[in-house]
């Protein structure tokens, strides 16, 4: 009997994070998802770990069907693996959203970002947050959860002093660890890569 996996009507990168998951434990997995973005990137993940899926479009959603088992399933992304060479992996937030443009689809970009980071790997040693960066790691941030996940996974999360007290948020900090400019930036130069979303 098939592992059903109903992804209809949730966002990215749920459909993905979900399918992954089952097809680690299951060889008969059925993911039904809502639109061909979804549908694309979760047969591009399945297909990059060794799966071939098929796909069947009927009137209730998109059936991605996958049987058999592919051989060793690695747990890991494969593409865009960064294995750095000497010093931490450090993530870089300058904002509370990502990109720039609508400031509703940045917000919806961070979120899933964030969350993603807990799901993929390697996973950060250290990601740093300023400027409204800072705002992520503050009481009633959407995202506390997804950083204290990060954290409990070992990732330490750097958040600029300076920044907090321009906002006044230095009583709301929720995570992480108040941190200053030369810290800061010694973390970044010894860092093997930076990455900035």
């Amino acid at each position: 009997m098939s592992e059903i996996i109903d992804a209809r009507g949730l966002p990215c990168p749920q459909p993905v994070i979900l399918t992954k998951q089952a097809l680690l434990q299951h060889n008969d997995v059925v993911c039904i998802v809502d639109n061909e973005t979804a549908q694309h990137n979760v047969t591009r993940m399945a297909t990059k770990i060794g799966h071939s899926p098929t796909v069947e479009a009927q009137g209730d959603g998109i059936y991605i069907r996958f049987a058999g088992d592919p051989g060793p399933v690695t747990t890991e992304m494969t593409v865009g693996r960064a294995i750095p060479a000497a010093g931490p992996l450090v993530v870089y937030i300058s904002a509370d959203m990502m990109g720039r443009g609508e400031p509703e689809l940045g917000d919806i970009l961070i979120r899933a970002f964030l969350h993603t980071l807990n799901e993929v790997e390697p996973k950060p040693d250290v990601m740093v947050l300023v400027n409204t960066g800072v705002k992520l790691a503050a009481e009633g941030s959407p995202v506390l959860e997804d950083l204290q996940a990060l954290v409990a996974g070992g990732t330490e999360i750097l958040v600029c002093g300076t920044c907090l007290g321009y906002l006044e948020l230095k009583d709301k900090l929720a995570v992480g660890e108040v941190s200053n400019m030369y810290a800061i930036a010694e973390m970044l130069l010894g860092a093997a890569k930076v990455v900035s979303p």
